[in-house]
C-alpha cells in the first residue's frame, strides 16, 4: 500500500509523499479512486492509473471496490499514526467524500458460492461416497463441514485427530469437535462443537478406517488407499466437492466449499431453526451477516408462514 501510495503521488503531483500529508492530496486521491478511468483518456487520473499499471501496482482502470479503496486509507492513515500526526482523512470534507465515493460504487452482494449446499444437495453428494479410504474421507469431510455448523475449508483442513473427542461416542453417538482458531475466535477462547448422528459416525468411520491415532485429521490419500500422514490443503476441500458434484450428475460449478457454510444456514431457516441458535454452531459474531442467509430464502419457503397450518 504505501508503494502505491507514493507512486501514485509522484504520477499526480510529481512528488514525494509528506508527512503530513495535504488534505487537497487526500482529496484528490479519493476522487482519483472513486470513478472508471478506462474511458477518461487525457486526464491526470487516468495517466496515473496506467503509469500505475506499468509499474505492477495496478491491475485495471477499473473503478477499485469500496474495499480496496477503504484498505489503503486504513494504511495511509496507519502510517501517520506511526509518526503520531493527524490524518488528513479526518477532514470532514475528505471523510465526506469517502462516504458519497462508497455509496456510487456500491455492487451488489455476489455470493461466495453460486448456491447453497442445502441437505438435499448433501444428501446426493454423499452418495456418490463408497466405503474406500478415498470415499470414507469425503463423507467425512462434507458431513462435518455441513453438521458441525458450516465450517470453512480452512477450519477442516487445520483439524487434528486431537481436536475430536470421542467419550460422548459410544453412549450418545456424539463427538466433540474443537477448533482452535477460526475467523471470529482465537486460541485462548476455542470452542467446543457438538457432531450427532451421521456426521459423527461419519468422522468415526474415517478415523477407524484410517487408523488414525494422532497428527492430521484429514489427509491425502494415495492411488493405492492409503492415507498419508499429511494433511490436506485447504484448496483439496474444493477439488473433493468438484468431484462429488460429478459424480453426483450436477455441474462442476454448482457450488463452492462456502455453499457448505451458506447451505447449513439456508437449511436451518428452512427448518425453522431460531436464527441465534444457528449462530452458535456457525459462530458468526454479526447477526446481521448471518441474517443474509435466512433473508434468502424464498418467502413462500419460510415456516413463518405456515403459523396458521
Amino acid at each position: 500500500d504505501l508503494a502505491y501510495i507514493a507512486a501514485w503521488k509522484a504520477a499526480v503531483f510529481d512528488q514525494p509523499l509528506h508527512w503530513p500529508e495535504d488534505e487537497r492530496v487526500a482529496l484528490r486521491f479519493v476522487l482519483d479512486h472513486a470513478i472508471d478511468l478506462t474511458d477518461r483518456f487525457g486526464t491526470s487520473a487516468h495517466d496515473a492509473a496506467s503509469r500505475l499499471i506499468t509499474l505492477g501496482l495496478r491491475r485495471t482502470l477499473a473503478c477499485p471496490a469500496p474495499a480496496t479503496l477503504d484498505r489503503k486509507i486504513a494504511s495511509w492513515r496507519a502510517f501517520h499514526r506511526m509518526k503520531n500526526l493527524a490524518s488528513p482523512f479526518a477532514a470532514p470534507l475528505v471523510a465526506q467524500a469517502r462516504v458519497k465515493a462508497r455509496r456510487a460504487n456500491a455492487k451488489p452482494r455476489v455470493p461466495k458460492s453460486p448456491r447453497p449446499i442445502t441437505r438435499e444437495v448433501l444428501e446426493k453428494l454423499v452418495a456418490t461416497c463408497d466405503d474406500s479410504l478415498r470415499g470414507l474421507r469425503d463423507r467425512a469431510v462434507l458431513m462435518l463441514a455441513f453438521g458441525s455448523g458450516g465450517r470453512r475449508r480452512s477450519e477442516v483442513t487445520a483439524l487434528y485427530r486431537d481436536d475430536i473427542g470421542t467419550k460422548d461416542f459410544a453412549a450418545k453417538g456424539l463427538l466433540w469437535v474443537r477448533l482452535l482458531e477460526t475467523k471470529t475466535t482465537k486460541r485462548d477462547d476455542a470452542p467446543k462443537l457438538p457432531l450427532k448422528g451421521r456426521a459423527a459416525r461419519a468422522v468415526m468411520g474415517w478415523i477407524i478406517g484410517a487408523g488414525i491415532t494422532d497428527g492430521p485429521l484429514f489427509r491425502p490419500v494415495s492411488k493405492s488407499d492409503r492415507a498419508l500422514p499429511r494433511r490436506l490443503a485447504p484448496d483439496a476441500i474444493r477439488v473433493i466437492l468438484r468431484h462429488r458434484l460429478v459424480l453426483a450428475d450436477l455441474p462442476v460449478d454448482y457450488a463452492t466449499p462456502h455453499g457448505l457454510r451458506a447451505g447449513f444456514l439456508t437449511q436451518a431457516a428452512l427448518d425453522g431453526a431460531p436464527l441465534a441458535a444457528a449462530m452458535k454452531l456457525s459462530l458468526h459474531r454479526s447477526a446481521i451477516q448471518a441474517q443474509k442467509y435466512y433473508a434468502d430464502v424464498e418467502i413462500e419457503d419460510n415456516p413463518a408462514t405456515d403459523l396458521l397450518g
